[in-house]
């Protein structure tokens, strides 16, 4: 049988040969007394990287989230977000349940953006016993539901503005937030400065095997420490893990930030070659507007989003039979993810099982 090609997530990736002989070699210590040099200096790449005083390694991005939110939120205060972010549609609700905070969710358009009225809008009235307050903005960046959209400098400018005249910080929930960058041609450390706070993935497109780090202000940073150990994130000799980490954000050979322009272009590729299939469509929603057809010019970073015309789960099952894996996504539409270990050979084998498995479902 043929490799299976695996278009699920980024999150499928697996370490580099230069990250696991880092992994074996990282010198350890006990995080939590903040021994591990390999993890403080991961945690210093990534704050300098961004522009940040600070840094903390955590076990994934959905803690890198929580611990930001309780790191900024009372309990009690509400935070402003996009209706289909990752932080209102897929933490399991841990900003209520854990936090102790509510979210104004907000609709998106079509570039995974919050119109900037409705956001100063949505603002609460402080002095209303009624009504919750008002503590934090939320943005997700790259945007998922849009597939995979990057948030623009200027629109975080703009974004962070709002909060700020309201005395309220700016976190942003980068999981891609170096294919946001990648893709708008803008350094992280520009595109991190609007922020107080960031939270990016290294297990996604980086390839690292385990964790994200959030960035921001020493005092932050601090808070957040503290919440990470209370959700039951102190690790101990976790440098095994964070050395991969040191390896995706270094400069030169293995590091895997460049290389993210691979994924884009391959993604784009993918894109254009299932445009010209006949069945194929546009996924709707907050990924395109109407049932027409593929836009290939909507893959900007690693995301492809369509529809088919056939029985969804019949069309899914006939492309996992030819070796290729996709999810089912919102609103009806299927997801492809461009990643390290994808190439442009894979991307066409895959445009070749579509149109097999279309027939085959039809």
């Amino acid at each position: 049988m043929p490799t299976t090609i695996d278009l699920r997530s980024d999150t499928v990736t697996h370490p580099t040969a230069a990250m696991r002989r880092a992994m074996a070699e990282a010198p350890v210590g006990d995080d939590v007394f903040s021994d591990d040099p390999t993890v403080n200096a991961l945690e210093a790449r990534a704050a300098d990287l961004l522009g940040k005083e600070a840094g903390l390694f955590v076990a994934s991005g959905t803690m890198g989230n929580l611990v930001s939110l309780m790191a900024h939120l009372p309990r009690g205060h509400e935070a402003i977000a996009g209706a289909t972010t990752h932080t209102v549609m897929d933490e399991a609700g841990g900003h209520a349940v854990v936090v102790g905070a509510t979210i104004r969710a907000m609709a998106e358009r079509l570039d995974g953006t919050m119109d900037p009225q409705a956001i100063e809008d949505a603002f609460r009235d402080p002095h209303d016993l009624h009504e919750p307050i008002t503590g934090l903005v939320v943005l997700e960046n790259t945007h998922a539901h849009t597939g995979g959209r990057p948030l623009s400098l200027g629109y975080e400018r703009e974004v962070a503005a709002i909060a700020h005249e309201r005395g309220v910080p700016l976190h942003i929930d980068g999981a891609r937030f170096f294919n946001a960058a990648i893709a708008l041609g803008v350094g992280a450390r520009d595109l991190a400065e609007p922020a107080d706070s960031v939270t990016f993935c290294l297990s996604k497109g980086l390839s690292a095997p385990i964790g994200s780090v959030v960035v921001g202000s020493a005092a932050f940073i601090a808070r957040a420490r503290r919440a990470r150990k209370l959700v039951g994130g102190g690790m101990r000799q976790v440098g095994v893990l964070a050395a991969a980490g040191l390896v995706a954000l270094s400069d030169g050979p293995d590091g895997m930030v460049a290389r993210l322009a691979d994924d884009h272009a391959n993604a784009r590729r993918l894109a254009q070659g299932l445009a010209s299939l006949d069945g194929v469509y546009s996924p709707g929603g907050l990924g395109q507007a109407g049932d027409g057809p593929l836009d290939p010019e909507r893959a900007v970073t690693n995301f492809v989003l369509f529809r088919v015309r056939r029985n969804r789960a019949a069309f899914m099952g006939a492309l996992e039979a030819r070796g290729v894996l996709m999810v089912p996504y919102a609103g009806g539409s299927i997801r492809a993810v461009t990643h390290h270990g994808v190439e442009a050979a894979d991307v066409d084998r895959v445009v070749g099982a579509v149109a097999d498995a279309l027939a085959a479902s039809a």
